[in-house]
Formats: C-alpha cells, structure tokens, sequence
C-alpha cells in the first residue's frame, strides 16, 4: 500500500479550487492490434534502476547536480501525494492519465516518475502550445491530475480550473531535498514489482493532428523499454557518457532518445532550459566535469550552430581547436526528427569531424532504423534496422485475397531479403516489433486502420532499399509528388535546391493541377543580400534535376515556418500558400509557372500552356512571388500581401515570424473576395498561423 502524507496546505488549496473529478479508467488494456511483440525480460521502468546507481549524478541542470537517489525519493514523495489527492489507498491507480507541464530540469524527472509509480500513465504538455490544445489533450486523455512546475502554475491553473481537474503544484523544492515529507523518511519501494508492467500504458505522446484533431498515441511499459533497449544497445550507452539536451519534452526524441537512455544506464544527462547556440558551443568546448560526450538534435539546431560558428569562430586557429576538441572529446553526434540537408551534414563534418549519424523514427513505434554507430555512414540513408524491430517496404496489391500488399523487402538487425524484380523499388515502410505502441489513446478504429491485417505497423513513409541501406523518400501523404505520370521526392528535390549558393531553406510542396495532377513548387529563404528569380533557378537547376522534377513555381519567404521538434507542417504550408483547389484564387497574377516546354511539365509542347483555373493571370513582370506588405504599391495598380509580426518561440529561440506570399491583387478582386474585400488600402498586418507539429 502506498503511504499516505498530509498534503501542504498550498498545494490542497489548488486542488480544491480545481475540483474534483471521479476517477475515470480506461475501459481495457486489450490489445487493438495483432503486432507481435517480445518484451526486454523486464519491462519495468527506469525508475527501478535508480537506486542501484544511488549517489551518481544523473542530472545537471540550472538548479544544481541532482543524484539518481534523490530524484528517485523526491518522486516517490510526489507519487504519495498524487495517491493522497486521488484517495488512493492501494498505490495504483489503475493506468489514470496524470498530465503535467516542466520545464527541461530536474522537474520533468520527478513528475515523471512519480507518475510511473503511483500507476498512472503520463502525459507531457509544453508550455508553447496554445491553451486550447492544453485543454484538448487534458480533456481528450480524461486526465485525472494536471501537475505544473513552478514556471506554469498560471498556465495550468486555468486550464485545469476550467475543465475541473485538481491542480497538483510542483514547488521549488522539488528541486532539493530527498526524503522530506516521505513516511518514515527513507519509505520501502511498494511491491512494484508484482505490478506486471508489460502491457501497463506508460506515457500519451500526442501527434501532429496534420489530418484531423490530434491523437493520443500510447505506449506500454514493454513499448519504452523496448525503444530504449535497443537504443542503448545500438549506440553502446555507458554509465560514462554524458549528454547535452537541449529538446523539448514532449516528444520521443527528447523523452527517449536523449533522457531515458541515459538514466537507464546510469549515465548524466546535462540539461539546458532552452536551446542557445552559444551555451551549446560552450558546453562542446568546456574542460568542465561532467564533460559532454554525446550530443543529439534537430537539422535546424546544427544550421543555428553553423550560422553561431561562422561568425564567432573566425580564426584558423579557433577553429582547429574547435575541430580537435569536438573530435577529440565527442564520441556520438545525431540529427532526427527531419530530413538532414546534405551541405548541414557536409559543413558540421568540416568544422567538427563527425559526420552527423542519421536515424529514423517515429511516435508510434520509437526508433526503427539507424545509420551504424562505428562503420561508414552514407549521407541520405537511415540504415538499418535496431534489434528487435521487422521492417517490410510493400506496395498495395487489392487484388491478392491472402494479403493486401506485396513485400518488395523484408529486413532486420541482421540482414535484408529482396524480392526479386523489386530491387530498389519505392514502397511504403511497414514495422513490427515491441516497441510499437498499443494503441491512439480512445480511437479504436483509428487503431485498427493503422496496421495491416497481419499486425504491422503503416508508417505512410515511402522508402527503398539501395546498397544495404534504407533510404527514407518523405511522407506519402506530402512529400512525394505526383506530376505528368511521374513519382517526385520533395526530399530529394530540396537536397539538390539547398545546394543552390542563394538558398538558406526550402520546402517543396506538390500544389493540385487540373491537368498534371500536381506541379512542383519551391518555397524557399534567401541568404541575406541575395535573390533569385524563377528563370534563374531553372538555368541553375538543369544540372542537377531531371526537367520533370523541376520547380515550376517559386515561392520566396523571409523564414519557413518549422514546429518545435524542426519539422515544416507542408499540409499547412500548402493551405496558406494555396487555400482554393486546384490553384491560387482567381484574379492572382502568379509568376514562375514554367513556360512552354519548360520544367513540371514534361508533356507539353513546345509553345503550349497548360490550362489554368479561370482568371488567374500570367506575371510577366516578376519572376517570382515575394514577400511584400498588405498595402497599395508604388504605382497604385493593385495591392501586394504580407502576414507580418507573427511571433513564434522555435526551440527556444524568439524570432518575427513573416511568413508570407506575396501576390499582386487586382482591385476588382478585393471586392469580390469575401476575405479580400474587408482589406483597406494600407491595412494593419494579416497574421499567419504556426503549425506547430508534433
């Protein structure tokens, strides 16, 4: 039984004023599908592995060095308090949601594990998701406690007192003290061990919700443990290593990747509140102990330490100690979450000598492949897969009774087998294995549709197998394109524009066309100083990209919207760049469409225009859409669009989001547009919507 304390008066009164809602279980722990699994032999949490690491420090953070004993005593303090709020007299609560809201400290360790050992299943919320998703996944995961750190009180509070919910503060000093407030100070671990962790739920990450609502995705004990074992397994994890996170936490890459694999193996994880290029080359560069030798992040972070390097590291001589140190000193550099763009990988190899390992993975299922930690890494590729996780690449096949798809390959940790006839052939990426989760939390249809009748996992990635390697082409849904019977990577195209001298980022969107099906765009940002015109990125690209596979549109924006794992939202991007299918409103004068026999168009005719959506008129004076304000031009003939001041908070970094297309307005449209028409001639800013993915 766990022990029950007497709760502070402060954190009694935020529960009270919250309200208290019945206990609400989930209805059953019944598998939703037929994935096979086989769990580590034991599935149990980290958290049962801390005090056989006892006075070792397991984490840095703003507020001190903190050891594996006290953050095991200061969570099972705080689980006793969560029984005492849930009247809870067994010490289990049966797999309740309990949702909370830290900051990347000591914090997010202790409501962590606090939430494990009081039974619940825990839910992550950050802090830069607006208050109405906070009440979504509050609401939608039928949460029974909300905690918050010192940071968020305000925050939660009043999402928590709006849909009833008891408030548990997580004061100051759960960042000191070990075993203040336990009964009878050092309290025997409850019997957790009979508990049966493997199908117990441990944790609700919440999707994207890129096609809908977002949903719970939730992953059993026997799922995290598997994630981290194989992790810890593939990249040789040592009590010696030390880690530098600077990653939200709400997301398998912060949560796994760069948290639980350390504490699993006793190892320190040095944590920064927020990301900065400066702290992050200072924590590369420091003799200091403990001295970091692991490093994970997002493309977009090593792009902020490249831009760091290159005006701060200057000297020839800074910069071979900079190179010899990291070199030296780093053992593991990783980039996930997004595609690497090859000159990010080729620059950081330069300045620091390692050559950025590559991985694949997702909420549902972890990390499924992974470049190798020791051999050579070939630039592009994911590898392959981690121990104990089955990979196919099918394609559909309706027409086969038995099965729905045909199997181009099958793979493991040990080899892949190709069907003959289908070598290197692009099909979409289908996994099995324990570390898949169990269900999305309260959609039993949602689950069954995401695997195939066999019990594998569909990812909706199109991939293919080339020289022993997989190779990830994009999403099917958004990155491969589909123009005049050909099948485009965006992944691919947006390799070969980055390469372009004038071009910082890109994006590549299929847009709808009533004759092609689709045409390829390029959204892009331009160096400083720099420009580009659609004729000249056609002239440029014709050496590197087949005509087909060409921009026939080029879109020109000050920054490309990125959520805070680094990934571009490109449904969201196509709908704000194009809300009306199949094309920009009528009356836009667009430009960059390519011309007679030009790129995205491989069929047509010399001297032959496609047909266009009624209205929308041919630029001939501008070669591509930019970014300009929503106000009259200089010669009065119309009037040019920018969404401005939209601010937005990437991965710790403040910046004035103007993400805009640039469209010169006919008058006679600003009175029929039934969004237009309100607009004045110099009108106040439009603001653009974020799409902060997951």
């Amino acid at each position: 039984m766990c022990p029950l304390v007497t709760l502070p008066l402060r954190r009694l009164a935020w529960a009270w004023a919250s309200g208290w809602p019945a206990p609400l279980k989930h209805r059953g722990r019944g598998l939703l599908h037929t994935a096979s699994t086989t769990c580590p032999d034991s599935s149990a949490p980290v958290f049962t592995r801390a005090l056989a690491f006892g006075d070792r420090t397991a984490l840095v953070d703003q507020h001190g060095h903190h050891t594996y004993k006290d953050l095991y005593q200061r969570s099972l303090r705080l689980s006793q308090e969560i029984c005492r709020l849930r009247a809870c007299t067994s010490g289990d609560l049966g797999e309740e949601r309990i949702s909370f809201m830290c900051s990347n400290d000591a914090s997010y360790i202790v409501a962590q594990w606090a939430s494990w050992m009081s039974g619940g299943v825990a839910v992550p919320l950050h802090s830069k998701h607006p208050a109405a998703q906070l009440e979504y996944f509050i609401q939608d995961s039928r949460s029974s406690v909300v905690m918050a750190g010192p940071e968020h009180l305000e925050l939660l509070g009043t999402v928590a007192s709006k849909l009833g919910v008891p408030l548990l503060p997580l004061l100051p000093d759960i960042y000191s003290g070990a075993a203040e407030g336990l009964v009878g100070g050092e309290a025997p671990a409850p019997s957790w061990k009979e508990w049966g962790w493997k199908e117990r739920g441990a944790m609700i990450i919440y999707t994207s919700g890129t096609t809908g609502l977002p949903k719970g995705v939730l992953s059993t004990h026997c799922n995290v443990s598997s994630m981290v074992t194989g992790l810890v397994d593939k990249w040789t994890w040592t009590p010696d290593d030390v880690i530098l996170h600077v990653l939200p936490l709400h997301h398998v890459h912060g949560v796994v990747n760069k948290l639980l694999c350390p504490l699993w193996v006793g190892a320190v994880c040095v944590m920064l509140p927020k990301f900065s290029a400066e702290q992050v080359w200072e924590k590369f560069l420091s003799s200091e102990t403990p001295r970091v030798n692991v490093f994970m992040a997002v493309p977009t972070i090593y792009s902020k330490l490249i831009d760091y390097y290159d005006k701060h590291f200057t000297q020839p001589h800074v910069q071979e100690y900079v190179r010899a140190v990291c070199k030296e000193k780093i053992r593991l550099m990783v980039s996930g979450s997004a595609a690497l763009p090859l000159p990010v990988l080729e620059k950081w190899r330069d300045i620091t000598g390692h050559t950025l390992l590559e991985r694949y993975g997702m909420t549902e299922i972890g990390m499924a492949l992974s470049n190798p930690l020791t051999a050579a890494r070939l630039p592009g590729s994911v590898g392959t897969p981690l121990p104990g996780v089955e990979v196919r690449i099918v394609s559909e096949n309706p027409q086969r009774e038995a099965c729905s798809y045909t199997v181009h390959a099958e793979g493991n940790e040990r080899e892949t087998k190709v069907t003959p006839g289908f070598e290197e052939k692009e099909g979409e990426l289908l996994v099995r294995g324990p570390s898949v989760f169990r269900e999305y939390w309260d959609k039993p249809e949602e689950t069954k549709n995401a695997f195939t009748p066999d019990g594998w996992f569909k990812t909706g990635d199109t991939v293919m197998f080339k020289d022993g390697r997989y190779w990830i082409r994009g999403r099917t849904s958004v990155d491969i394109i589909k123009s005049g019977g050909y099948k485009l990577s965006a992944l691919e195209i947006e390799q070969h524009l980055l390469a372009h001298p004038s071009i910082t980022d890109v994006a590549v969107i299929g847009v709808p066309d009533m004759t092609w099906g689709q045409r390829v765009t390029a959204v892009v940002t331009l160096r400083d100083g720099h420009s580009l015109s659609q004729q000249e990125l056609r002239e440029w690209a014709r050496g590197v990209l087949a005509p087909y596979a060409m921009p026939s549109e080029l879109l020109v924006v000050e920054e490309i919207p990125r959520n805070l794992m680094g990934k571009i939202n490109k449904k969201e991007l196509l709908c704000q760049f194009y809300p009306r299918d199949p094309g920009p409103p009528a009356g836009v004068q667009i430009s960059g469409r390519a011309g007679a026999g030009e790129a995205g168009d491989p069929h047509r005719p010399e001297g032959q225009h496609p047909p266009r959506s009624p209205g929308v008129q041919r630029s001939r004076s501008q070669e591509e859409i930019t970014c300009s304000g929503l106000r009259r031009d200089a010669a009065g003939e119309g009037l040019t669009g920018r969404a401005s001041g939209v601010e937005a908070d990437q991965l710790g970094l403040r910046t004035s989001k103007r993400l805009t297309l640039g469209l010169t307005l006919p008058e006679p449209l600003l009175a029929s547009d039934p969004v237009l028409s309100p607009l004045q001639p110099t009108p106040p800013s439009l603001e653009c919507a974020s799409a902060w993915k997951r």
